[in-house]
Formats: C-alpha cells, structure tokens, sequence
C-alpha cells in the first residue's frame, strides 16, 4: 500500500501489524530447526518446502481484527498461517490482543509486526541516534524481551520507495534510510531482542524499481533476513506472474520484482507480504483469471516463502477482496487448496 494507505491503517482500531505462521514439531522461540511430519523450518522461519499462507484482513471495514480472520478462514474453509497488519510509530508491541491470537491455541500464529518507528523524525535523524527515538525503541525491546520470547517476522518501515527525497541533505534518501533500518535493528538487539526475523519490505514496482537511488535503499545482509514486495494485480498486470515481474514499458530498466530480487539476494527467502488482484468493474471476470493463473504459475516461483493477502473492499488501488465474485471466489479457494499451503500446520 502507499502511504497514506499506511497511516489510514495504522488509525484503525485493527491496525496491529502481524503475519502469522507455525510448523509442526517447531520451537518456535529456539536457535535450531526441527522437523515434524510436514515441513522443517529454519531458525530464521524460512520452510524447507511449502509456503505460507497469510491475511491482512478485512482492512478498511468496521470489523475487529479477530472477527474479520474468523470471516477469512471460514469463507476460505482454511485456516490461515499468517495474518497481517500494522503499528504506527509510538506504540509499543506486541500487544495483549497480539500475544492472545499468536498463542490461540486452537491455532497458534507467528507474528509479523509491521512497524514506523521514526516519531516524526527524519530517516537521518534516528540514524544519528535521536533521544526521544532511541527510548521509544527500547521501549519496545523491553516489552519483546519481557513478554514475548518467541520468533516473529519484524519490517521495520515497509515501502519507503515513494517517501524518498534523493536530493543531500534532506534527511530522507535511500541511503537515509538504509542507515535509519540498520540503527534500529542493531538497537533492538543490542536492548535483547535476538528473536527478530526480520523483512526488507519493498513496494516493488517499476517506477521505483528504475530509479538510480533503488539499490541503496537495502540495510545490509546482517540485519535483514528475508525480502519482500507489496504487489498488485492492476492493469499492468494480466496473470500471477505478471504480477510478481511487474514491468512497464517506460520503466525499461526493471525486470520486475522476482527477477530483481532472486538476482539480488541469491540466498534470502522471498515473499509477498501483500498481494492480491484489483477487482475490474470493466472486466468482472478478471480476478476469477487472475486466481486460476496462480496454481499454475506459482511453481515457476521457488523462492516465494510466503503469500499474504491484502483483503479490502477499498484502498487507493481498488476493491482487493478475493470473493467479489463466486466465481473469483471458487478460483481462489483452488489457491488454498495448493498442497504448498497445506504443508506448514501448527503444533
């Protein structure tokens, strides 16, 4: 999403960010991977084979976090490995509610915490070890290290391409930023927190994806475990894999995000932390194709780790609920059934 999707979700009272998924047989607050009758998982989550499945859910609607997930699951007749959702800077996580749906013991559930640290500082500022910045982060260390011991996926400031300002000295430049990402994690960790699977969200697309400045945006291999993007079926795109290689024929240079990435980053995880088709008044039957595109297209894309959908009947790209239509509903439903998705169940 852009950001101003991101404040708007960050006001809503379902704004918590998560992503959620567990292994049979796994520790999950342990250093070593372990197997069960599915699929090892490695101490930094990464599954030997399957992928998980995830939500943001019901985003935009008047509906409680734990209400919309029930709705998901039960419409999808599948229980979801991965819900996904959103902290605004000044909050201090993980939650009571957060735990609560993490340790569900009819399905427990990994945390993604999505989260703005900055309290209204430049990129640049906290780099630099802003005061007020610096407690506000070990504030959070502190709750992690006292309630909650067990991994989770952490994005520190996703899709920061559209707030970049190249120009030097504005406190906002990819490489700002790069440092602002580096600074926090290291803080975190230094203040206990060593139970931090941590994601580099991209907006990746190819108007940012061409820009000079896009490859200093990166922290650095040793605070960041896996890669992600934020992508769309808008009208650029027709099918699953056009959706993950997103390109645009006046953004030459960008080979779109899959290819970007599996060429960049050769050894980390892959995922779409948002996805999800824009359902088209013009062509109602467009997100039933694009659903039926994905059982035979995702095979060709190893290195996605994790899909987790963004489901909302309005955000500034369009109406991204995946049951619009019964047909596009049905075709999704095939989606879950994909045996990748059914490899990752919960102790």
């Amino acid at each position: 999403m852009t950001r101003k999707v991101r404040w708007a979700l960050a006001g809503t009272a379902s704004a918590v960010a998560l992503v959620v998924g567990v292994a049979v047989g796994i520790s999950i607050g342990g250093d070593s991977e372990q197997k069960g009758p599915g699929c090892a998982v490695s101490a930094k989550l990464v599954p030997e084979c399957g992928r998980w499945w995830g939500v943001a859910p019901g985003v935009f609607t008047n509906k409680s976090t734990e209400r919309a997930l029930a709705d998901w699951e039960d419409k999808t007749r599948r229980p979801a490995d991965a819900v996904h959702l959103y902290h605004r800077d000044g909050e201090i996580f993980p939650t009571d509610r957060e735990i609560a749906m993490a340790r569900d013991g009819g399905r427990p559930r990994l945390l993604f915490l999505n989260w703005k640290p900055e309290l209204g500082r430049t990129w640049a500022q906290v780099a630099a070890g802003d005061p007020a910045v610096d407690q506000h982060i070990d504030d959070v260390a502190r709750r992690i290290r006292d309630v909650y011991p067990d991994r989770f996926f952490l994005a520190v400031h996703h899709e920061p391409e559209e707030e970049v300002r190249p120009a030097p000295g504005s406190g906002f430049t990819a490489r700002d930023y790069a440092a602002m990402v580096r600074y926090v994690i290291k803080r975190l960790r230094a203040g206990g927190v060593d139970n931090a699977v941590t994601v580099m969200a991209y907006m990746g697309v190819p108007n940012w994806g061409a820009q000079p400045w896009f490859n200093d945006l990166y922290p650095g291999d040793d605070v960041i475990d896996w890669v992600a993007a934020d992508l769309y079926a808008d009208k650029w795109v027709n099918d699953f894999a056009t959706l993950v290689n997103k390109t645009r024929p006046d953004y030459p240079a960008w080979p779109g995000f899959y290819e970007w990435a599996s060429k960049r980053f050769p050894k980390k995880p892959l995922m779409l932390a948002e996805w999800g088709t824009v359902n088209r008044k013009n062509d109602p039957d467009f997100s039933r194709r694009f659903f039926a595109s994905v059982p035979r297209q995702l095979p060709s894309y190893p290195r996605l780790k994790g899909l987790l959908y963004f489901e909302s009947p309005k955000t500034p790209v369009g109406d991204t609920r995946w049951n619009a239509t019964g047909a596009s509903a049905n075709a999704f439903r095939k989606v879950v059934e994909m045996p990748d998705f059914n490899r990752l169940t919960p102790p």
